[in-house]
């Protein structure tokens, strides 16, 4: 069994797991929301499985390196993050709700890496991606996008909850309270954070490593800052100014869209970071 065959159907598992979620959600049937977790239990495993079994493949193949070099590979890595940060946030909290928009996110990029265009490959490294700060760079990185992407999903449950305030029996009723979902973007963000500072500090050391200079605005480099900004500025207004709820929830939203913009749309822009699409 290849590692491709485990992450299909991973893939198929994930949109199973949503599907679920949703169905739970809206038609109030609770063990529908118990099946999409066990579901999402197992597609996280297979997630997992297949990164390591992928590899496993390189060093079968005489390349021997970290699935983390492509954007396929990251891909695959972004949606584990999900599942798993998903998962801990389920057990602690039971907000089964979250699954069918924190799922769906897991299963659309791991749905995106098995496109046509995304070259799934496993392919020598390239002379500048020859680093033991690859891993380092790569993983912390996408926990912080992880983070990001969980915070995003909880920051539209909290405007929809909170459009919906004034009606009881609508299907926003079954999210966490207000003050739940707010703290846990907070969380989140926190987290998200601390760990894409890691991945800007430990990617400026490759930098000088694989270019011999810390910082070059390249473009990559450039959106990396800004969306680190963004939330600096989220947690800033939290801490210094008291901001909660509503203005966190858009300024959380904001940031996400600065990270897809990182991850997926500076690689149409020339730059030294645009020979690989890593999207980290």
């Amino acid at each position: 069994m290849t590692s491709s065959y485990i992450l299909s159907i991973t893939t198929f598992n994930y949109g199973l797991a949503a599907f679920l979620y949703s169905a739970s959600w809206v038609f109030k049937k609770p063990p529908l929301g118990k099946a999409a977790t066990w579901i999402t239990v197992f597609s996280a495993a297979g997630n997992a499985s297949g990164f390591i079994l992928r590899w496993i493949e390189s060093y079968r193949l005489g390349i021997g390196h970290a699935p983390l070099s492509n954007q396929y590979e990251s891909l695959v890595f972004f949606s584990f993050v999900i599942a798993v940060l998903y998962l801990v946030i389920e057990r602690r909290y039971q907000a089964q709700s979250l699954g069918a928009f924190a799922v769906l996110v897991a299963f659309l990029a791991m749905a995106y890496a098995s496109m046509p265009g995304i070259d799934d490959r496993i392919l020598p490294l390239i002379p500048a991606l020859k680093s033991n700060w690859l891993i380092v760079h790569v993983i912390t990185c996408f926990i912080g996008y992880g983070a990001f992407a969980i915070s995003f999903c909880i920051s539209v449950m909290y405007l929809l909850k909170q459009g919906a305030s004034n009606n009881k029996n609508t299907l926003v009723s079954f999210f966490p309270e207000l003050n739940v979902l707010d703290e846990l973007t907070y969380q989140m963000i926190t987290f998200g954070y601390l760990f894409l500072t890691i991945g800007i500090i430990t990617g400026a050391v490759w930098a000088n490593s694989a270019w011999g200079r810390y910082w070059g605005w390249d473009p990559k480099e450039t959106w990396s800052l800004i969306t680190w900004l963004i939330y600096a500025i989220l947690l800033h207004a939290r801490f210094m100014r008291g901001w909660q709820g509503r203005r966190i929830a858009f300024l959380s939203i904001a940031g996400f869209f600065a990270v897809l913009f990182t991850y997926f749309g500076v690689n149409l822009l020339p730059g030294l970071h645009s020979y690989s699409s890593m999207g980290q």
